[in-house]
Order: structure tokens, then C-alpha cells, then sequence
């Protein structure tokens, strides 16, 4: 399997992964346990080694309008508005928090 094709399936299956978990392990899950679902494109503690941006400390209201933006499809992404859409209003409240308490 050539590096670019490992690669993107590694993104797909954490994309995936992304979505699986956001549909069951919302209802009343930390954002602690909300945030590690974005481990695969946004690094661990949301500190990223890739294309993908690191959450870790940024501000609590960036990340909720950048979620809500990409659940809305106002802000344009390849896999982003997909998984946001997978998110409640108080799932997207948690992971800010979580990421944004960081520092």
C-alpha cells in the first residue's frame, strides 16, 4: 500500500471513528470523552502533528462557531461538516470547553 493511500484511509477510518462515536457516546459524555474522538486528525489532548489544527487552548467561543459553522456548511471543509453534523448544540458546548480549558 503506497504511503498517500495509507495515509487517507488512516483519515477515513478516523473520520469514521469520529462519527460512530458521536452518534452513541454523546448523551451525557464529557467533553473529555467527546474531545479524544478527534484524537486521530487533531493529535492527543488536541495537540496536533499533521495538516489538521491543534484545539488545545484555543478560545472556548472560536471552537463552538467553528463547530457550528461546520455543521451549518458555512465554513467549507472536507470532512469537518460531516462530523459535526453528528453533534448536539451541548456536545459541541463540552469539547470547547474541554479543548479550550487547556493550556
Amino acid at each position: 500500500m503506497t504511503h498517500k493511500l495509507f495515509k487517507a484511509s488512516a483519515v477515513t477510518a478516523a473520520s469514521l471513528l469520529c462519527l460512530g462515536l458521536s452518534g452513541t457516546v454523546n448523551a451525557g459524555a464529557s467533553g473529555a470523552m467527546l474531545g479524544n474522538t478527534c484524537a486521530g486528525c487533531h493529535g492527543t489532548h488536541g495537540v496536533s502533528a499533521g495538516a489538521a489544527p491543534s484545539l488545545k487552548g484555543l478560545p472556548v467561543d472560536y471552537l463552538k462557531q467553528a463547530m457550528h459553522d461546520f455543521k451549518s456548511d458555512k465554513r467549507p471543509a472536507t470532512i469537518m461538516n460531516r462530523i459535526a453534523k453528528g453533534y448536539s448544540d451541548a456536545d459541541i458546548d463540552a469539547m470547547a470547553a474541554y479543548f479550550g480549558g487547556m493550556k
